[in-house]
């Protein structure tokens, strides 16, 4: 579980960092305001890239503790400019290895309950970290992603897989 989960979810924050320095590194080369690129949406009814970023960082430190069972840290979700949300990741990253191995092995079968909106589910931690919690992660971190590629930032696949 604690290979399944830590190091991928840090890895691929890393990623996601090193991707927001390139979307940096883009609006000054072409004199880009960056708040068009972080509060960018690929359709309107979709939230803005930060919000992407914050999710992928909640959704990180979430699961992760969800399956040692402590309660993860709160974040005020304020970040605006591109250094904001690399602090948010580097927060996250360093709370997600915080923990060991042996604090997240064996919660396969932990009960995880989550209210999500008006409604409420019960998982397992296996079928919690597989079929929900990374699905989630890997989702916010592509659309994060795409927001910044749709707007010209020199991105690819080799970005988004970083080297695992």
């Amino acid at each position: 579980m604690y290979q399944a989960s830590v190091p991928r979810l840090a890895n691929t924050l890393k990623n996601l960092s090193a991707i927001l320095d390139k979307a940096q590194a883009h609006a000054e080369a072409k004199k880009i305001e960056p708040a068009v690129l972080t509060s960018f949406r690929l359709y309107p009814d979709m939230l803005p890239m930060k919000r992407q970023v914050q999710i992928a960082c909640d959704s990180a430190k979430g699961v992760v503790a969800r399956l040692v069972g402590v309660e993860p840290p709160k974040h005020e979700d304020t970040e605006e400019t591109f250094a904001d949300l690399k602090a948010r990741i580097a927060k996250t990253v360093d709370f997600i290895q915080t923990f060991k191995p042996a604090q997240v092995d064996g919660s396969e079968d932990k009960n995880i309950h989550l209210k999500l909106g008006s409604r409420e589910v019960d998982y397992k931690g296996m079928q919690y970290l597989l079929g929900h919690a990374l699905p989630n992660f890997y989702f916010h971190v592509v659309t994060a992603y795409d927001c910044l590629r749709h707007n010209g930032v020199e991105i690819g696949k080799r970005d988004y897989l970083g080297n695992p």
